[in-house]
């Protein structure tokens, strides 16, 4: 008997084996007989042609090899939804024939069977069903909503749902399904290839309550998005990754309440595009992963003052992007409440090979940063960027016009763009001193080391001591190199440093597993030892 195939069948998603393919052509297929399925596979490599058979071209892919004609016996057309529910559950019609032996008793030779326990497991299995409120039917072969309110009579108390690589194949069957369930609040319909409206639709309140979605791996357009989020009005959080989506345009009066964004994965490519997402009012996380994105620039404002875009965004990350110019570094600082980075894999991180230098330059570069790839930046780690970017870069200040005295302190125009934080860390700390500057010489192991003055202020009878010590010297080796010299158990000293640039200011040495170059520590400081 020859598989019945669905009326809806050309443009339906299907699974063949363990394969994904969408059906793209219903019929013969002279001069063989029957009818045939004709499918582009979401693998190519699974194909054997375009759609063309002996000269004749039954249907169009997006790859050469990436058609096939099958059997519609050999098609799965899906399942609805609470089919695929009572299947993952465990709650299914079959399970109750497959125990049918449970509801009789054996006494003796007589077998006893109790009246009503079918129906008992039914209202068993009503309540169970009613009582999910997280369901992921995640790889079930969903492909549609089953008969209309069945799923709200079922199911009354589902919040979650997480419906990714199944069989939708269209944005009205999600709507379907959304419409039965009252108080949605997540819904995660990634890796479903579907068709989206590509008109306006008319606003319903399916998914007014609704605050996360995830469209990952979907080939949903930004227009697209636009579109459809008029019906999302309460959405924080939205998931676009993997859909080769370029910004188009400007989202008026559409994701205003959205929190958080994830583009990654996407082929953004121009900063340009950022600025149409950036008067979204409420972001505070904003999402880049691998988007070819090589710069970031927002023209409205001048280095020093903040931008107008992004007035919520806290979080931003541009992991693996093709960023190659520290100007893109230096217009972060602009953003008024950013506090968290992540950068990793750019290209600009190749023109500094130390990981610490390139750490703390970041750090130094914008100044309100508190977390920068995942690692917390403390006040003392501030402080340290801040210092030794003052002095790495003191020499260029000079060379460019500035002076110790205001009056005369006029750098270039180029020097101020390429360290726009300069001026500031210079009213923060002071201008660098000439002989702090006239003493930076090539780095060599010599120069490494730092002759510093120890002394125990607690006893003023221990005469100071001068010592040579690597400025790569952990606190913690610093500790045991004092325990020996003083005859003090190491765990209970605590070290502090005076220097002449910071005047009256007395700085602790209280992480272990920081070397002293880490504090900014230089010749002729002196080490404080208490215990």
């Amino acid at each position: 008997m020859a598989a019945e195939v669905p009326p809806d069948a050309p443009g339906r998603r299907v699974l063949c084996g363990t394969d994904y393919a969408t059906v793209r052509y219903v019929g013969g297929v002279p001069p063989t007989a029957g009818i045939w399925l004709g499918v582009e596979w979401d693998d190519p490599q699974r194909g054997k042609h375009d759609g063309t058979y002996e000269g004749t071209q039954y249907f169009k892919c997006r790859h050469p090899r990436g058609g096939s004609f099958i059997r519609p016996n050999k098609a799965n057309f899906g399942v609805d939804f609470l089919t695929a529910v009572k299947d993952r559950y465990g709650l299914n019609d079959q399970q109750d024939v497959q125990h049918g032996t449970e509801n009789t008793l054996v006494f003796g030779k007589k077998t006893v069977e109790f009246v009503g326990m079918d129906s008992i497991a039914e209202q068993q299995r009503q309540v169970q069903l009613n009582q999910l409120v997280d369901i992921s039917v995640r790889e079930c072969a969903v492909s549609h909503a089953g008969q209309k309110e069945e799923i709200g009579r079922t199911c009354a108390s589902i919040r979650h749902i997480n419906l990714s690589k199944n069989l939708i194949s269209s944005w009205e069957t999600v709507t379907a399904i959304a419409s039965q369930v009252q108080n949605l609040e997540t819904l995660n319909i990634s890796e479903n290839k579907m068709k989206f409206p590509s008109t306006s639709t008319s606003v319903s309140s399916v998914f007014s309550k609704l605050r996360i979605l995830a469209l990952n791996q979907t080939e949903i357009t930004w227009t697209e998005v636009l579109l459809c989020a008029p019906g999302w009005p309460a959405l924080e959080e939205l998931y676009l990754t993997s859909n080769n989506i370029t910004l188009s345009e400007r989202p008026d009066n559409v994701l205003q309440t959205l929190k958080l964004l994830d583009l990654s994965d996407n082929q953004l490519l121009d900063g340009n595009q950022l600025h149409l997402i950036a008067h979204l009012p409420r972001l505070e996380q904003l999402i880049l992963r691998n988007t070819g994105l090589s710069s970031i620039h927002f023209p409205d404002t001048r280095f020093g003052c903040k931008t107008k875009m992004f007035p919520s965004l806290k979080h931003l990350a541009i992991n693996d992007s093709k960023i190659s110019q520290w100007s893109s570094i230096n217009e972060l600082d602009k953003l008024p409440s950013l506090r968290s980075l992540q950068c990793h894999n750019n290209p600009f991180m190749d023109t500094e090979k130390n990981p610490e230098t390139l750490r703390q330059l970041i750090i130094a570069k914008i100044s309100q940063l508190e977390v920068l790839n995942k690692s917390e930046i403390l006040p003392a780690e501030r402080k340290g960027a801040e210092l030794d970017y003052r002095k790495i870069f003191g020499n260029d200040w000079l060379a460019a016009g500035g002076h110790w005295n205001p009056e005369k302190n006029n750098p270039s125009e180029e020097f101020l763009a390429a360290h726009p934080r300069y001026l500031s860390l210079c009213l923060k700390y002071g201008a660098p001193e000439e002989g702090e500057l006239k003493g930076q010489q090539p780095v060599t192991l010599k120069n490494q080391l730092l002759t510093l003055t120890i002394k125990c202020p607690e006893k003023p009878e221990q005469k100071p001591v001068e010592k040579k010590l690597p400025e790569s010297m952990t606190i913690q080796r610093v500790k045991g190199l004092l325990f020996r010299l003083l005859k003090i158990p190491g765990s209970e000293l605590k070290l502090s440093y005076k220097s002449s640039k910071l005047e009256g200011k007395e700085v602790e040495l209280d992480n272990d597993l920081k070397p002293l170059q880490f504090y900014s520590i230089e010749n002729g400081d002196c080490v404080l030892v208490r215990w």
